[in-house]
């Protein structure tokens, strides 16, 4: 079909607004977990898991949501699924107690991961291969945006409304970006009716073997992501003796370079026409990062923090290219389910390796932390090896993309 340049922005634009309005609450209620911790008169354990549930509701829907979206279209998953994020986390403020509270943000991340799968598969469907890479990195950077707004405007908020209006000013967030999305979100004119069967099953996303290990490289990938954004400030103050301002003021460093890191990947991916052969050469020089940084902790801390930033620099990079491969690379009609595979994978890493960063550093030392970041990017490099780009059939195949713009739909993207 003949594209419409201007509108295909549009899409970029509503999409990466939905997927910011999902993050404000999957990653931005961290900013006022002091109100909450009074509140609702927890523990610091009991606001952990309180937050955590967030992540749960999102990782046991991921899939489900991913499936919708293959079948009956972005804009009635997005539009439904910011509604009941909205429902949820607006009523989470008339909710006096813990318990009803948690399983509300249950509901809303269940809800909100809608948006996850379906604004990918919208950016993939009215853009041409040759412009996903950059496409896909600006809605990529929506998560570190959406999380920066809510550290910024949502302190405010408790201080002085309280965590009622928290909850109330998220929900409003997530209905402006629903209405937007059902207004301004609509199906290329080429895809099947909506409520059409894909081509394909959602099993033959679940069986494919080059994006389970695409989605294996990507959850290995996120273990030096998350050891160098969670553990950064611990690893440069205790391990390195830097003043605690220092140190935040590099973690703040870090998630700027890591978000010009993703627009510049996916600049760089359409230009090479390659997702994996980028993803590679990042996945090496991650692994050298963290391998040096773990060989320079516990300093000159000078030396430390010249490897470790711009280590987890490009550890925070690659999320672009991995999505748009998930989905370039899925069955006939499963974009949104394979990406929302692939995201799964992410998450559930994200999860545990926190947890096993400071088991290891508590066990063996920072040095060793560190190190576990470098063997799982180099594990992930790995994984990739002649691994088939997508749109080839094979490693001895160019990687060339055919000269095509059209949208994926239900014939084969791969």
């Amino acid at each position: 079909m003949a594209r419409t340049p201007r509108y295909r922005w549009v899409v970029l634009a509503v999409g990466t607004l939905a997927q910011a309005a999902t993050a404000a609450h999957f990653l931005g209620l961290a900013a006022v977990t002091p109100a909450l911790r009074a509140h609702f008169g927890l523990g610091v354990a009991g606001v952990g898991a309180l937050i955590g549930g967030i992540s749960v509701g999102v990782v046991t829907t991921l899939i489900l949501w991913g499936s919708a979206a293959d079948r009956f279209g972005e804009r009635p998953v997005m539009t439904v699924g910011l509604l009941g994020a909205a429902a949820a986390l607006g009523a989470t403020a008339f909710v006096a107690g813990p318990v009803g509270a948690a399983v509300l943000l249950v509901l809303a991340g269940a809800s909100g991961a809608s948006v996850n799968a379906a604004s990918g598969r919208a950016v993939l469907s009215w853009f041409p291969r040759e412009r996903r890479g950059l496409a896909m990195a600006v809605r990529q950077t929506a998560v570190p945006a959406g999380a920066a707004l809510a550290a910024v405007g949502l302190p405010p908020i408790a201080a002085r409304a309280g965590v009622p209006a928290v909850f109330l000013a998220l929900a409003g967030l997530c209905l402006v970006a629903a209405l937007a999305v059902a207004v301004w979100i609509r199906e290329p004119p080429d895809r099947p009716p909506r409520g059409m069967r894909p081509a394909s099953r959602a099993r033959d996303v679940l069986t494919n073997p080059r994006l389970l290990r695409l989605s294996l490289a990507g959850a290995l990938l996120v273990v030096p992501q998350f050891l160098g954004s969670v553990l950064m400030v611990e690893v440069l103050v205790d391990g390195g003796g830097l003043p605690h301002a220092a140190a935040g003021a590099l973690l703040a460093l870090t998630q700027v370079l890591g978000g010009l890191g993703r627009l510049g990947n996916g600049v760089w991916s359409d230009r090479v026409a390659s997702r994996l052969g980028p993803l590679r050469i990042v996945g090496v020089a991650v692994a050298v990062g963290f391998a040096a940084s773990a060989a320079l902790q516990p300093g000159p801390a000078a030396l430390l923090a010249a490897a470790l930033v711009p280590a987890a620099a490009l550890a925070l990079s690659w999320n672009g290219l991995v999505f748009t491969a998930a989905g370039e690379l899925a069955p006939p009609g499963r974009a949104a389910t394979a990406m929302a595979v692939s995201n799964t994978a992410n998450y559930v890493s994200a999860a545990a390796t926190p947890a096993l960063g400071g088991l290891v550093a508590q066990a063996l030392g920072w040095p060793a932390m560190l190190a576990t970041g470098a063997v799982a990017a180099a594990a992930a490099v790995a994984t990739l090896y002649r691994l088939p780009e997508p749109g080839t059939g094979g490693p001895g195949q160019p990687a060339r993309w055919r000269a095509t713009t059209a949208p994926q739909n239900s014939r084969s993207s791969s």
